[in-house]
C-alpha cells in the first residue's frame, strides 16, 4: 500500500480551484454548447484550450439524509454562470448516477444569468404545473443558488424569476426576496470528490482530488473491487473542520475499481454513519 500526500504548493493550488465551495476555473475559449463529459473535474492535466471546468451540484442520498453533492462539467463556455446552471438543468442526473436533479423535466434558462446591485439574477422558463415534491423543493432551490453562485465564485443573494416576473415562491420555498446560501455544513456532503470523475479512464498512478470538511483535516480513502477492501489509507484537507482540499496518489494495476473517501469517524461508531462519495474508474496500463 502507497500513498503520496499531496504536496503543499500542489494543495495550495487546488485550494485555488477549489476556492472553498465555489471553484470554477476561469472562462476560455468560444461557446459552441456544453457538452457533458467524464473527464470532468479540476485539471490534473492541462484542459483543452475552449472548455472550462463548471462547477455543478446535484442531490444524492446519503447516511445523513439527502444532501448536496457536487461535480465539474468540463465545456465550451464565455458565459461560465449561465452555462453552469444550464448543464445543472440538463438532465435528471449528473455524470455520476448517483446524483440527481429534481427540477421540471423541460425548465430552461430564459435568459443569460445578471449580477445587479450585488444580487444575482436568474431568469428561469419552468413547464406549466412544474411540480418538486416537498422532500426535494428546498434543496432544489439550494442546488440552484449554490451552482451559480460557485460559477461566479460569489456568495451574492439569488434572485429567482420565472418568465421574467419575480415569484413569491417555488413549490412552497419562499423566493419573493433573493436567496440566501444555507448552511453549507448541513447542505453539502462533507466529502468530496472531485476528481477523477465518474467513468474516468485513467493511467496507473490515480490522482485524486477533491474537498472536506473533515475532523482533524483527516480524511479516510478506499479502493475497492467488486466490493472488497483493496487498499485503504488517509489524508489530510489544508485545514480541518471547514471545507479545504486534499489530494492523493495511489498507484493501481489495470482493471475497474471504485475510488472511495470518507469522514474519519472520531466516535468510534456512536454517531451517525459517516458520509461517503465513490466515483467508478477504469485503469489501463
Amino acid at each position: 500500500m502507497l500513498v503520496r500526500r499531496g504536496t503543499p504548493l500542489a494543495l495550495a493550488v487546488l485550494a485555488v480551484l477549489l476556492g472553498g465551495c465555489s471553484g470554477a476555473p476561469p472562462p476560455s475559449g468560444d461557446a459552441s454548447g456544453p457538452v457533458r463529459t467524464a473527464e470532468s473535474g479540476p485539471p490534473s492535466s492541462p484542459p483543452a484550450s475552449d472548455s472550462v471546468a463548471l462547477p455543478v451540484y446535484y442531490l444524492a442520498s446519503t447516511p445523513a439524509g439527502i444532501r448536496l453533492q457536487r461535480e465539474f462539467h468540463r465545456v465550451p463556455s464565455t458565459d461560465v454562470a449561465s452555462d453552469a446552471v444550464r448543464e445543472m438543468l440538463a438532465a435528471p442526473s449528473g455524470i455520476d448516477p448517483d446524483y440527481h436533479s429534481h427540477w421540471p423535466p423541460g425548465t430552461q434558462l430564459r435568459s443569460p444569468v445578471l449580477t445587479e446591485n450585488g444580487t444575482i439574477v436568474v431568469d428561469l422558463a419552468l413547464p406549466q404545473d412544474a411540480q418538486v415534491g416537498a422532500e426535494f423543493a428546498q434543496l432544489s432551490v439550494q442546488q440552484l443558488v449554490f451552482t451559480v453562485q460557485a460559477a461566479l465564485q460569489a456568495t451574492d443573494p439569488v434572485r429567482i424569476l420565472v418568465d421574467g416576473a419575480p415569484v413569491d415562491q417555488l413549490w412552497g420555498v419562499g423566493t419573493a426576496e433573493p436567496v440566501v446560501r444555507g448552511d453549507e455544513y448541513a447542505l453539502r456532503s462533507l466529502v468530496q470528490i472531485d476528481g477523477p470523475a465518474h467513468g474516468a479512464v485513467l493511467g496507473p498512478n490515480v490522482e485524486v482530488m477533491g474537498e472536506a470538511a473533515v475532523f482533524e483535516a483527516t480524511v479516510g480513502w478506499q479502493v475497492l473491487r467488486g466490493g472488497a477492501v483493496l487498499k485503504s489509507g488517509f489524508t489530510s484537507t489544508t485545514e480541518g473542520q471547514r471545507f479545504a482540499p486534499f489530494a492523493f496518489t495511489v498507484p493501481l494495476a489495470p482493471g475497474e475499481y471504485v475510488i472511495r473517501v470518507l469522514e474519519d469517524d472520531p466516535s468510534d461508531g456512536e454517531g451517525r454513519p459517516v458520509l461517503t462519495d465513490d466515483k467508478a474508474v477504469t485503469v489501463q496500463g
